[in-house]
C-alpha cells in the first residue's frame, strides 16, 4: 500500500478524503468533525508514508485558493453592506489576536522554548499558513514547521468545539440584521375598504411587501407601481406575514378567496436566470412592469426566499416567481433564458481571470521592519479579491458571480483537497514531536492560545450585539479555519455566518503575519 501512495500522490488525497469523511460522520458526543476529518485522516497517512508529504504543495493551495474565492464571491456583496456594522467586531479582532500572541510569548518564556519555536506555535494555533511561511523566512529554519504543525489540530479542535457551543444559539442580537434563512413569504388576497394609493400602503415604500394581483370589478390584472386602489378591489400582497397582516389591515381586510388561483388572464409562475446578460442587474433595471406588464414578487436564492425589492442583485441560477399576463409568458421565459443546464455551467474565463488577479495579489511581498517580508498568499489574495468582483457582480461582458450550487461544489472540493494535504504534509513532523515532553507542552500551549483568541472573539461578537451565528463566523474568521466554516454552515443555515468569517478572515491574517514580527523580538 506504501508503495502505491508513492506512485500517485493524488489518488493519496481522494483515499484520505473519501476516508476523512467517513470519520467526519463519527459522532464524538454532539460534536462531528465533518470536513475536518480529512485532517486528521491525512496527518496520519502522512506520518504512514512521509515520502508523500512533499508532493503536497501544489495541491494544497489549489484546494486553499478555490475554497477562499467562492467563500469571497459568495459573501462579497453581504460583507460589504454590512461593513460598517462589522467595523466594531473588526477593531476588537485585532485586540484578541494580540492577546494571542502575547500568550504565545509569556507562555514559550515560561516552557522554555526559544521564539522560533513560540512563533510556530502561535501560527499554527491561529492556523495560520502565511504566518508560518513569514516566520521560516525570518529565522531561516525549520523550527516554527514543528510548532505549527503540534498546535494545528489544536486550533481546529477547539474552534470547532467553541463554534458548536455558538452557533445554533438564539441570542438578541440587537445590533445585528435578522438572517434571510428560514424566513418562509406569505401572499395573502385582500379585500380593499378604502381609497388609498400603493405608496401609502405601509411597507410598499420601504419594500418589506409586494402586491402582485389586482381585481376590479370583471378585470383582473397585474398591479402598476403608481396604482390606486378603490373600495372593492381585491389585491394580493406578498411579504413577511407580520408585514403582510399590517398592509392588509391598512387597506381592509383579509378574504379567503385567492387571486393567484385564477391562471386564465394572469400567469404565475417560476423562471430560472440562466440569461448572462442578466447577471448583476437590479429588479428595478429591469423594468418589468413596463416592458411586460409583469412584476417580480420573491427570488428563491439556494434556501433563501427574498422579497424582491427593487435594490436586489439577481445572480445566475436565481428562481424568480413572476406574475405577468398570460400572453406574455414566451417573451419573459426567453428573457430570463430558463434553463438549468446553462446553469450548471461555470464561466470559466470569469474565474479563471479571478483566480489569477486573486493569486496574483496574493504573491505581492510587503517590507516589514526588521527585515521581514509578508505577502497575502493563496489564501487572503483569493479572498480579498473574491469579495470584490462578488460584490461587484460583473464587469462589462465578464461574470464574476458562479451559479450557486457550482459555487458549493467548488467550495466543497477545495476545502476537501486542502484539509487532506495539509494533514498529509504536517503528518511527520506531528508525529516525531506529539509525544515527546516539549510536543505535549508545546501542543498545551497551542490550545491555549486558541481558546483565549477564539473564545474572546466570541465574547466580543456577544457584547457588540451580533447574533450568535455571525458572532460563529467571526470566531472560525479569526482562526480563518476553512474547516470551522464549514463545520458551522453545516449546523445552521444562516448567510451572517459566511459575512462573519468573511470579515475577519483578511484582517486577522494581516494582523497574525504582523504580530509574528513581534513574537520574534523576544
Amino acid at each position: 500500500m506504501t508503495a502505491l501512495f508513492l506512485e500517485s500522490p493524488l489518488m493519496t488525497v481522494f483515499f484520505v478524503v473519501a476516508l476523512g469523511a467517513i470519520v467526519g460522520l463519527i459522532p464524538f458526543g454532539p460534536l462531528r468533525l465533518g470536513a475536518a476529518g480529512a485532517l486528521f485522516v491525512g496527518l496520519a497517512i502522512g506520518n504512514a508514508v512521509p515520502e508523500v508529504a512533499d508532493s503536497m504543495g501544489m495541491i494544497k493551495s489549489l484546494g486553499l485558493a478555490l475554497f477562499v474565492y467562492t467563500v469571497g464571491l459568495s459573501a462579497g456583496q453581504t460583507f460589504f453592506a454590512d461593513l460598517v456594522r462589522q467595523s466594531k467586531l473588526m477593531i476588537a479582532s485585532i485586540g484578541v489576536l494580540i492577546m494571542g500572541a502575547l500568550t504565545a510569548i509569556i507562555g514559550g518564556m515560561l516552557l522554555g522554548f526559544d521564539h522560533d519555536f513560540s512563533v510556530g506555535i502561535f501560527a499554527g494555533s491561529t492556523t495560520n499558513t502565511p504566518a508560518l511561511a513569514a516566520a521560516t523566512s525570518a529565522v531561516g529554519n525549520q523550527v516554527p514547521a514543528v510548532g505549527y504543525s503540534l498546535a494545528y489540530p489544536m486550533g481546529v479542535i477547539f474552534g470547532i468545539i467553541f463554534v458548536s457551543l455558538v452557533v445554533a444559539r438564539n441570542w438578541p442580537g440587537k445590533n445585528d440584521t435578522e438572517s434571510l434563512a428560514g424566513k418562509q413569504l406569505s401572499a395573502v388576497t385582500a379585500n380593499v375598504e378604502r381609497k388609498i394609493e400603493l405608496r401609502q400602503v405601509p411597507g410598499w415604500h420601504e419594500e418589506r411587501i409586494r402586491m402582485s394581483y389586482l381585481r376590479r370589478g370583471d378585470d383582473q390584472r397585474v398591479v402598476s407601481p403608481g396604482e390606486v386602489l378603490l373600495p372593492g378591489d381585491r389585491v394580493v400582497v406578498v411579504g413577511l406575514p407580520d408585514d403582510v397582516n399590517v398592509a392588509v389591515d391598512s387597506v381592509g381586510s383579509e378574504v379567503d378567496e385567492h387571486l393567484a388561483d385564477d391562471r386564465s388572464i394572469v400567469g404565475f409562475r417560476s423562471f430560472v436566470v440562466s440569461s448572462k446578460n442578466l447577471a448583476g442587474r437590479s429588479i428595478a433595471s429591469l423594468n418589468l412592469p413596463a416592458n411586460f406588464g409583469a412584476m417580480i414578487t420573491r427570488v428563491n436564492r439556494g434556501d433563501l426566499e427574498l422579497l424582491a425589492a427593487d435594490d436586489l442583485r439577481l445572480e445566475l441560477g436565481d428562481r424568480i416567481a413572476v406574475v405577468y399576463p398570460r400572453d406574455e409568458e414566451a417573451a419573459i421565459e426567453d428573457y430570463f433564458g430558463n434553463s438549468q443546464r446553462k446553469i450548471s455551467e461555470v464561466d470559466a474565463v470569469g474565474m479563471g481571470i479571478g483566480l489569477v488577479v486573486g493569486l496574483l495579489v496574493g504573491l505581492i511581498e510587503i517590507s516589514l521592519p526588521g527585515g521581514t517580508t509578508f505577502s497575502l498568499g493563496a489564501a487572503a489574495g483569493p479572498l480579498l479579491v473574491g469579495m470584490v468582483l462578488g460584490n461587484l457582480h460583473r464587469t462589462g461582458p465578464l461574470v464574476w458571480q458562479l451559479p450557486l450550487s457550482a459555487n458549493l461544489t467548488i467550495r466543497q472540493l477545495g476545502l476537501l483537497l486542502f484539509l487532506a494535504a495539509v494533514g498529509i504534509a504536517s503528518g511527520p513532523a506531528f508525529v516525531d514531536t506529539a509525544f515527546t515532553a516539549k510536543g505535549v507542552q508545546g501542543g498545551l500551549l497551542g490550545a491555549l492560545i486558541a481558546i483565549i483568541v477564539v473564545g474572546l472573539a466570541g465574547l466580543a461578537g456577544k457584547l457588540l450585539g451580533l447574533s450568535a451565528q455571525r458572532t460563529a463566523g467571526a470566531m472560525a474568521g479569526i482562526l480563518g479555519q476553512p474547516a470551522i466554516l464549514a463545520f458551522a454552515s453545516s449546523k445552521v443555515t444562516d448567510e451572517r455566518i459566511e459575512s462573519g468569517y468573511a470579515a475577519l478572515f483578511a484582517l486577522g491574517m494581516i494582523a497574525k503575519i504582523l504580530l509574528v514580527s513581534l513574537i520574534l523580538m523576544f
